[in-house]
């Protein structure tokens, strides 16, 4: 099926919003297993499966069309996944929650910034760095998880902090696109 006989804007029921439906679904069994269990084959194995299905979706939305419910739907499934897994090895005492709680602060004001650039009707483009940076998140994740790295712990935690830094710069950059784009519109006389 190519995009130009795809989904319409407004479809719920697409292929790409199954696979982010999967990933929304199972992300509380990941959050459970990683509380209980801890760094484990089985659980790495699952966080490999579903930070995987993120590349999936947005592959599969390409081909068919994207949605305004993807747009949705595809970010909240990424926040879910990845601040699940960081919060539960936290709670494991896996990672110190002071870069998880920077992390989460960032994750929560720049979706508070696009809601509210949504409404004045702009939109702030994901940039490389916001894209690095879940990249950066995901691998910190995946080494907390592989059981064959509890010798080398610190290349989990480096790789938290290198997150960090991506969540701080990235979320700077979105705050200034968005204010441009305000500025922009106000500009050209567009201003609700």
């Amino acid at each position: 099926m190519s995009s130009a006989s795809g989904y319409g804007p407004s479809a719920l029921a697409t292929p790409a919003n199954g696979v982010t439906v999967f990933r929304l679904l199972l992300a509380p069994l990941l959050v459970v297993r990683i509380t209980t269990d801890g760094a484990t084959w089985w659980n790495f194995v699952l966080w490999v499966v579903l930070a995987g299905t993120d590349g999936v979706d947005g592959w599969i939305a390409r081909r068919h069309g994207t949605t305004r419910s993807g747009a949705f739907l595809d970010p909240l499934a990424d926040k879910v996944l990845v601040l699940g897994a960081l919060f539960s090895l936290v709670a494991i005492g896996r990672f110190w929650w002071v870069p998880v709680a920077v992390i989460a602060v960032r994750e929560a004001a720049v979706s508070l910034w696009r809601v509210h650039l949504g409404r004045q009707g702009l939109a702030v483009p994901a940039r490389r760095s916001g894209k690095a940076k879940t990249l950066v998140q995901g691998l910190a994740v995946g080494c907390a998880l592989l059981p064959v790295l509890d010798s080398t712990l610190w290349v989990a935690d480096v790789l938290l902090w290198a997150s960090v830094v991506l969540a701080l710069v990235s979320g700077g950059q979105y705050a200034l696109d968005g204010a441009r784009a305000g500025t922009a519109m106000a500009r050209d006389g567009h201003d609700t």
